[in-house]
């Protein structure tokens, strides 16, 4: 039998569109699974391939040894030492939840290191930076070493490694100089300044491993190896390129100065800073502030939060920036400076035509302002008719409130300064010296458009208590002549640090050069080799007659080595002539501030020596014996017979017949 399709009734049109859908997603499908398969195995082939040599290969960063931190004699103040890390690479870790907890688990019981305390660290280090290396733990026992590198295979992300950690074989000394390092921040890659830093490197951090990373900083190289699938190198090494060490810096830091001047600070227990700087060139041969910290503290990967407290201040403290250790007074301590002022005035008055070197003023004990406000001499002492050397070598309150008296006439109160804040401001107060050290304060030199500005601010509506608003700075007055005679005693308003008197006090030894201090001397490459010598030109001259700068000379040097002189006491016999300027500031809420700035050996100055303590009294009781022993252990190295002098001197107070009070 045959069968005849005339016969065949025709297809039921449901069936039909039931065929048409299937066949239709057949194809669909087909060609999903066409093209998938075009798409890895043609397109996608380079990229396959690359990832399964890479399953091949690890590439294994070698950190480059930071380089050493030395002062002016090659003597180490910061190095480094290699130590053993644990450290996890979040991006090796296993991908699936419940693996990786285990994994992290394990670790936490080898380690002896809690689950939450991994996990947190893991959190707190990648935050930023998340493909960064997390360190656990450094210095780990040589067993921890040994388990975990016969158990790699179970610990895939976690690994041990070699890291350099900052050393510093002095302790404390010079802190604030040093700076510290830490691992680079997100927002630091973006800056030129880190350009081909990778984020887990270690960069600078305040002080000269701020200012001179890119020198200190060296260059990691990295190693290619072979690894099997447990990620274990194989014994090959594909390519290798070593790593280039930091340069080295060398500071004009004078180690036994640095020791004597910390140590005076030490001993008297008070907040305070100090400078000891080259009045020809601006080397800084000393500087440290009071209280100060252990940078080693700071080596560590995580530093605990009442660690950071103790150091950078607590957060949300308006006061935490200035009075934690890691805030350098001597760079930003932004102080009244008392009588260490006179000089200062004394050239903005003499330059100025104010007064003569032998102008004479009856110093009655008791100066009228004229505004009914009348200012007592220091311990209610009146020296009658004195000329200005004189008044200079005792330190005569009422001399120089008549000399602000006088300059306040030549200050329009509206509209612009006077000779005493031009003179100020030229010798190096109200500005940043240019220290290569971060975190310095220009300070401030009150004027009168700076008064008036702020009582203008005052009287806005829009300002803290409407018309009415009183500031603590007492912005709610114009600018007085009471204004001028503050300053010109070095009281009011004024703010400076250590290294701003410093600088204006060299200006005056050294004939007129405003000089660009500096801790840098020289960079030299891991060989010894010099890259870059560090000797900055002086910032400007200012004209100072000659005259002028010995009359101030003289003075000073009077005020120390006659028995009326103001830090006669301290100096009384010293083998070496200075020429010191004593100081004793009131400050608000505080009991009096304690200066002492000294130039030597006089008639022609090398060094000059600032020191200043908060609440520290008279400066002729505290300030100045410390000065004293930052100049013994300077000049002591200079002859071995100028040694033993010193050592031989009287010590300080054992001359009392000193009649001025200085204030």
């Amino acid at each position: 039998m045959y069968r005849d399709d005339r016969f065949r009734g025709p297809i039921p049109a449901q069936l039909s569109v039931r065929v048409a859908v299937l066949g239709g997603i057949a194809l669909v499908m087909f060609s999903v699974i066409f093209f998938r398969l075009w798409y890895l195995q043609v397109l996608s082939t380079g990229q396959y391939q690359a990832e399964a040599e890479n399953n091949q290969v690890r590439d294994i960063t070698v950190e480059a040894p930071r380089g050493r931190i030395l002062d002016r004699e090659g003597n180490t103040l910061v190095t480094n030492r290699t130590a053993l890390a644990l450290q996890v690479r979040t991006l090796e870790l296993p991908t699936g939840r419940n693996r990786r907890a285990a994994e992290l688990h394990s670790l936490a019981g080898v380690t002896g290191m809690s689950y939450d305390k991994i996990k947190s660290e893991i959190h707190k280090q990648t935050k930023d930076l998340p493909a960064t290396p997390v360190t656990l733990r450094r210095d780990i026992s040589p067993d921890l070493v040994y388990y975990l590198r016969e158990n790699q295979d179970q610990f895939p992300g976690i690994s041990i490694d070699r890291v350099f950690v900052r050393s510093y074989p002095k302790g404390s000394e010079a802190a604030q100089v040093l700076g510290y390092v830490g691992q680079v921040s997100s927002s630091d890659l973006k800056l030129p300044r880190y350009q081909g830093v990778e984020p887990g490197d270690l960069v600078g951090r305040g002080g000269v491993e701020d200012t001179y990373d890119s020198f200190l900083r060296g260059i990691n190289g990295d190693t290619r190896v072979q690894v099997d699938a447990a990620g274990q190198p194989t014994g090959g090494t594909l390519a290798e390129r070593p790593p280039h060490a930091g340069d080295d810096l060398k500071l004009t830091i004078d180690g036994q100065v640095q020791q004597a001047g910390e140590s005076a600070l030490s001993e008297k227990g008070l907040p305070g800073a100090f400078v000891a700087m080259n009045v020809n060139n601006g080397a800084i041969l000393g500087l440290g502030s009071s209280p100060t910290f252990f940078p080693a503290a700071l080596a560590k990967p995580r530093i605990s939060q009442s660690t950071f407290n103790s150091i950078f201040g607590a957060p949300n403290d308006p006061l935490a920036s200035t009075s934690a250790p890691f805030f350098d007074r001597a760079i930003a301590g932004g102080y009244p400076v008392g009588s260490t002022m006179k000089p200062i005035t004394t050239v903005a008055a003499l330059q100025s035509g104010t007064i003569t070197p032998d102008t004479v003023i009856n110093d009655t004990g008791a100066f009228d302002l004229g505004d009914g406000r009348t200012l007592q001499n220091a311990g209610g002492a009146s020296f009658g008719p004195i000329a200005l050397s004189d008044a200079l070598t005792v330190s005569d309150d009422y001399y120089f409130y008549d000399v602000g008296y006088k300059l306040n006439q030549l200050t329009d109160n509206d509209t612009r300064s006077g000779p005493l804040q031009h003179w100020a401001e030229a010798l190096g107060l109200g500005s940043t010296t240019g220290i290569d050290l971060p975190g310095e304060s220009g300070g401030l030199v009150p004027s009168p458009e700076w008064r008036n500005q702020l009582y203008q601010d005052a009287l806005k509506p829009n300002s803290p208590g409407g018309t009415s608003a009183v500031y603590p700075d007492e912005t709610d007055r114009p600018w007085t002549v009471g204004d001028s005679v503050n300053l010109a005693v070095g009281q009011g308003d004024l703010q400076a640090d250590p290294l701003q008197m410093a600088v204006a006090y060299a200006a005056i030894a050294n004939g007129g050069d405003i000089v660009k201090p500096h801790v840098g001397m020289q960079v030299e490459d891991p060989n010894g080799k010099v890259v870059q010598d560090i000797n900055p030109a002086p910032t400007r001259h200012v004209d100072v007659k000659p005259e002028y700068r010995t009359l101030i000379l003289d003075a000073l040097h009077n005020a120390a080595q006659r028995p009326d002189g103001t830090s006669y006491k301290d100096f009384a016999g010293y083998p070496i002539q200075v020429a010191g300027k004593t100081g004793t500031a009131q400050h608000t809420g505080q009991a009096d501030q304690s200066w002492y700035v000294v130039m030597a050996p006089y008639p022609d100055p090398k060094i000059v020596v600032a020191f200043t303590f908060e609440q520290g009294g008279f400066g002729a009781d505290t300030a100045a014996p410390a000065a004293r022993e930052v100049l013994n252990a300077y000049f002591s190295q200079q002859d071995p017979q100028l040694a033993k002098k010193i050592a031989k001197a009287p010590p300080v107070g054992s001359s009392t017949s000193s009649t001025a009070i200085d204030y």
